[in-house]
């Protein structure tokens, strides 16, 4: 699968520490979900339980249930 282009403050930006960050934007274009815990994941996995939040995809956004 090809990556997509990916543009700065977009895509991505860098944090404190010089990290790059990618958005939910980023990971929404990606299309699915890495399994590394990142801290905008759209997708609502959780790293330390190794599982996903109930959600529910609308419009190609997902909308997380409380």
């Amino acid at each position: 699968m090809p990556k997509p282009d990916i543009k700065e403050n977009e895509d991505y930006y860098y944090n404190e520490q010089g990290y790059r960050v990618f958005t939910e934007k980023y990971h929404l274009k990606r299309g699915y979900c890495c399994k590394s815990g990142c801290k905008h994941c759209p997708y609502g996995y959780d790293k330390k339980t190794d599982t996903f939040i109930k959600n529910r995809i609308k419009n190609n956004y997902i909308h997380f249930k409380k």
